[in-house]
């Protein structure tokens, strides 16, 4: 069952200026974010959570095999010069099992947003428009309106950590923020064999597949929709796993440890984990991020931890290229280290 830890919050007053009520959801954003970490959210502007604009981001995946290969990154297919954006396939013998595809700035700010000399900062394969007619304004749409719910909830952050309301906002300019289409299938006897104990976990007296394996996510702020089927879940502070509500129109906010560590552990990063049964499910998290070359230092919190300035291309790179759909392109990206500002 959901639990009252994790609070549904109304967040349409943050969208408009100073008031009353928009004190009072700053107050609740900063009681989620420093205590379980999670939360769910409303009041986002235009119809951005409907469940007709979810269908169509998800419409990806009735793609032919075929078209879909021409998507595929280089450690799938190393005819393809994309390594960072672009589909991951089922992989059979993994705790995690999951398909989908990963976009960037580019998919909604155009070719301007990319760069040649870093993999952080390519451009985004793309299913032709042919095949998926309405498909990218769609994601188009979609990614914008996640933009201003990112930015909307970090200035909510500041405010309620006593910060300027836009000390964020400069880093996240050009961000290289991420989208990302997920497909969660039952899983098969095939995508079990070789993936060990696991793959499988017992909640509730009840034995579950593990569809995403218990982590904590490594930047900032994860906006997640969820299709109604249950399987996500946050790790309470006694160690406890709860359920995320899966419900339309709303949704399933948590924080990074990079994140964590820039607000001086005020914000709390929250181990989660998805787990599924005898449905499939669909998800679509985008990872509000800032620039490649954005520089994360500590910040004027009393009494914070002080931490050595760290390059968030460094950073993202590292972190990410220990999951299964990462894997074998670390070696691609070399450290590019911090560039103060004069």
């Amino acid at each position: 069952m959901p639990d009252p830890l994790i609070p549904r919050i109304d967040i349409s007053a943050l969208f408009a200026g100073p008031s009353p009520a928009r004190d009072a959801t700053d107050q609740q954003i900063r009681a989620a974010a420093t205590s379980i970490g999670f939360m769910t959210v409303t009041g986002l502007p235009g119809d951005s959570l409907s469940s007709d604009l979810r269908r169509r981001l998800l419409s990806i995946f009735d793609l032919p095999e075929d078209r879909k290969r021409r998507l595929y990154r280089w450690n799938f297919d190393a005819s393809h010069s994309n390594v960072y954006r672009g589909w991951f396939p089922l992989t059979p013998g993994n705790a995690t099992w999951k398909e989908g595809i990963d976009m960037g700035p580019d998919v909604a700010h155009g070719a301007g947003r990319t760069r040649p000399d870093d993999p952080l900062v390519e451009p985004t394969p793309l299913p032709d428009p042919a095949d998926l007619p309405g498909w990218h304004q769609a994601v188009q749409d979609y990614y914008r309106a996640m933009e201003a719910a990112g930015q909307a909830l970090m200035r909510s952050l500041a405010r309620g950590l006593g910060l300027p309301e836009r000390i964020f906002d400069a880093s996240f300019a050009q961000g290289i923020s991420t989208l990302r289409l997920l497909r969660y299938p039952v899983r098969t006897a095939e995508s079990l064999a070789g993936a060990g104990e696991a793959a499988r976990v017992v909640h509730a007296g009840q034995d579950h597949f593990m569809l995403a394996r218990a982590h904590v996510d490594s930047g900032f702020v994860t906006l997640l929709a969820q299709d109604g089927v249950a399987g996500l879940q946050a790790q309470a502070a006694d160690g406890t796993w709860i359920d995320v509500p899966p419900r339309e129109g709303t949704l399933a906010v948590n924080f990074g440890k990079l994140l964590e560590r820039w607000t001086g552990g005020r914000v709390r990063a929250t181990l989660h984990r998805v787990i599924g049964g005898n449905a499939q499910r669909f998800s679509v998290p985008f990872f509000y991020e800032p620039a490649v070359d954005a520089v994360i230092a500590p910040l004027p919190i009393e009494g914070a931890t002080q931490f050595e300035p760290v390059s968030y291309g460094d950073h993202l790179w590292e972190a990410t290229t220990k999951f299964v759909e990462q894997a074998g392109i670390a070696h691609l990206r070399k450290p590019r280290g911090v560039t103060l500002p004069a």
